[in-house]
Formats: structure tokens, C-alpha cells, sequence
């Protein structure tokens, strides 16, 4: 893979203009809103003139430094309660939503001087936009993007140097290819085969040393993740009946709910419903999690395909693409795929396939091993 050194500039231009004409299909009179830290400045600008040059509107939010922990730890109830109308009229409006994320330091947005009911008071807050926002883009009507622009905070959570942390994210994302769209067609190629076949299902069982799940698909969709909506990306994935979910499942790779490290997950799930949860780490992380509205209850199952991903690296972005993998959510479900479940949550668990691992559909072995067999 090559270095980025002197080449960043080129890459960080290669890079807007994947995210402005390929993932947003930014077009004419387009208002986009585009939301990271300052830390991604130098990508912020290059969005700007590709947003400009395809006739668009670029709106930012700038994130600051230390804010969310700030206001959970001195903001009464009344402004934990407070609904930004902007940001509500934000999500109505505009046509197309770019998140960039530049995280500062680890510990700089944590919250241990909130305690549960605080933080529920702000989640419940959030209702309303979060609707309004997974309504949009479930219907199409508004068209988003989540990436990640390389810092140090996530060179750290990834544990490696800055100059590798920015070839992993750049590499992902096919950067160092001379065309980066022709290598996202390539994936939406592949990835529509395993879609079409997956639309069909009903009965689906995830089984191997880490799980022994069922759920039914039966009228949902399944959705192509072809580095439009996430970049990078690499999976497939829709949302299960809610009733219909059974059994158990260990999630080997570690992840993170804001903020908290939690590893070794073990859920028990009966009619759709988690009953028993417990983790080598994070169990009070857990706890509170599960007591937020329609968290114990399913949002998503996916398979993640992106084999240039062969690590965690602390970022569900990354994490949940691992290539030999499959996640599911708890939580809030994506609408475009007929999912009902609502809440404020939306947590992807990941898990180890390579080793054993099968998926099942409709009685017919799929996969093995980390591959797909169709």
C-alpha cells in the first residue's frame, strides 16, 4: 500500500470528492449540512469546494471540544430536556447529512459524574429529531454519510502511529486506487448478488462457537452498503422481525458505548427480547443501556465483507466491516429495510464467523467460515 506523506493533499481531494459525488450524489440547490471537529479541516475544506463545484450548499456544525461532557455534567433537567429547533430543522430540510468524525482526545466527551436518569433525560430529548432523521433517510428523502477523518485519538484507540492509522483509513476507503468509484461499483456488484439471494429468506440462523441465533426476515429488505451511506463499508444487512429472535450470542470483538470500553458481551434473547446480558467489561455500561426504551429489543442482523478490514480498531465504523464477520444491533431499526423497533439506541455487536461459523438461511448453509458460499 502506498504512504500518504506528501500525497495527502491529492488523497484528502480524491477523498471529497468521493464523499460529495458518490456517496451524496450532491446536486444542484442541494443544502448539505456537514458536522465534524475542527481537527478535519483540512478534509472540511476540500468538501466545501467539491459541494460548490456540484452546486450545492454547505452548512457546518462544528463540534467543540469537551462540550457533551460539559453539559451532562452541569446542565439542569429543563436544558437536558431542550430540543435544538436548528437541528430539528436541519433534519426536516436539507437534502443531504455528511458526518465526519475527527474525535479529540480519549476522555475529552466522557460523562462519569452523570448518573442513569440524567442521561435517559437527554436521550428521551433526542426522540424526535432521531425519528425525524431515520424517517428521512429510511424514505430516501434525505441522503447521509458517516467517515472518518484520521486523528490521533483514533490512531490511539486503533493502537497505532498516526502515518498508520492514516494508510488504514485512507486504504479503506480505496484511496490509493487510481479510481476509487470503480472499486465501490465493484463492491456494489458483488454485494447485490448476496442481497438479491437474501431478499428471498425467511428463516435465518447465525450458528458457530460464538452463536446460536434465529430470526425471521421474512418481507424485509436487504440493504447494499456500498460505501454511499458509511465510508468505508463493506456488509450487508436488514432488520429482523421483532418477535421472532431466539437464542444466544457471544460478541468476541470488543466495542465501545459512549465512550466506555465493553468486552465479552454474552446476550440471552427470547421472542425478540433480550432477557439476560452480561460482559467481561462494561457490565454497568450494560445496565444502562438496557433501561433506555426499546434497547433490549433488535434493530439489525448484518454480515460484514470488507476483508481489507482485518482488525478492530476501537471504531464501529471500521470494526463492524470486518471481512468474516456478522454484527447485530439492539436498538433503533433501519426503516428502509422494514424494521419497526424505535429508540434512541443503535449499538452494533460484532462477532467472529471464520472459525466455524455458518449461517443458515431457509434450512440451505450460505456460509462458512467467514465466506459467503452462494
Amino acid at each position: 500500500m502506498a504512504n500518504v506523506g506528501a500525497d495527502k493533499k491529492q488523497l484528502l481531494e480524491k477523498y471529497a470528492g468521493l464523499l460529495v459525488n458518490y456517496c451524496l450524489e450532491v446536486k444542484t440547490n442541494d443544502k448539505v449540512y456537514i458536522t465534524s471537529t475542527n481537527l478535519a479541516e483540512p478534509l472540511l475544506t476540500e468538501v466545501a469546494k467539491e459541494v460548490y463545484k456540484a452546486g450545492g450548499i454547505p452548512v457546518f456544525n462544528m463540534e467543540i471540544k469537551g462540550l457533551q461532557k460539559a453539559m451532562l455534567e452541569y446542565a439542569g433537567e429543563e436544558q437536558l430536556a431542550w430540543v435544538n429547533p436548528m437541528k430539528k430543522y436541519v433534519m426536516e430540510n436539507f437534502d443531504c447529512f455528511l458526518s465526519i468524525r475527527a474525535p479529540f482526545s480519549k476522555g475529552d466527551d466522557d460523562f462519569e459524574a452523570s448518573d442513569v436518569g440524567r442521561f435517559k433525560i437527554y436521550q428521551k430529548a433526542q426522540q424526535e429529531i432521531n425519528r425525524i432523521y431515520f424517517d428521512r433517510i429510511g424514505n430516501g428523502s434525505m441522503r447521509r454519510c458517516l467517515c472518518q477523518y484520521p486523528t490521533q485519538a483514533g490512531a490511539d484507540d486503533a493502537e497505532m502511529s498516526l502515518a498508520e492509522y492514516e494508510k488504514f483509513v485512507f486504504g479503506a476507503c480505496n484511496l490509493f486506487e487510481e479510481n476509487p468509484v470503480e472499486k465501490w461499483l465493484e463492491v456494489r456488484k458483488t454485494q447485490q448478488v448476496y442481497v438479491d439471494y437474501l431478499s428471498n429468506a425467511d428463516v435465518m440462523q447465525y450458528k458457530g462457537p460464538n452463536i446460536d441465533i434465529t430470526f425471521s426476515v421474512k418481507g424485509r429488505k436487504w440493504m447494499n452498503s456500498d460505501g454511499r451511506a458509511n465510508m468505508p463499508s463493506g456488509e450487508v444487512f436488514s432488520a429482523p422481525i421483532e418477535d421472532s429472535v431466539n437464542g444466544w450470542a457471544y460478541f468476541s470483538y470488543p466495542t465501545i458505548y459512549a465512550g466506555k470500553d465493553v468486552r465479552g458481551i454474552r446476550l440471552e434473547v427470547k421472542n425478540g427480547e433480550v432477557v439476560k446480558w452480561q460482559a467481561e467489561q462494561g457490565q454497568d455500561v450494560l445496565d444502562k443501556v438496557f433501561a433506555i426504551e426499546g434497547a433490549r429489543h433488535w434493530g439489525e442482523v448484518a454480515i460484514g465483507t470488507n476483508y481489507n478490514i482485518q482488525r478492530t480498531t476501537r471504531n464501529i465504523l471500521f470494526d463492524e466491516k470486518i471481512g468474516g464477520s456478522i454484527h447485530m444491533a439492539v436498538g433503533q431499526s433501519y426503516k428502509q429495510c422494514g424494521g419497526k423497533n424505535e429508540s434512541t439506541v443503535h449499538w452494533d455487536m460484532i462477532t467472529d464467523m471464520k472459525n466455524g461459523g455458518e449461517i443458515i438461511a431457509d434450512g440451505v448453509k450460505i456460509y462458512e467460515n467467514g465466506r459467503f458460499l452462494i
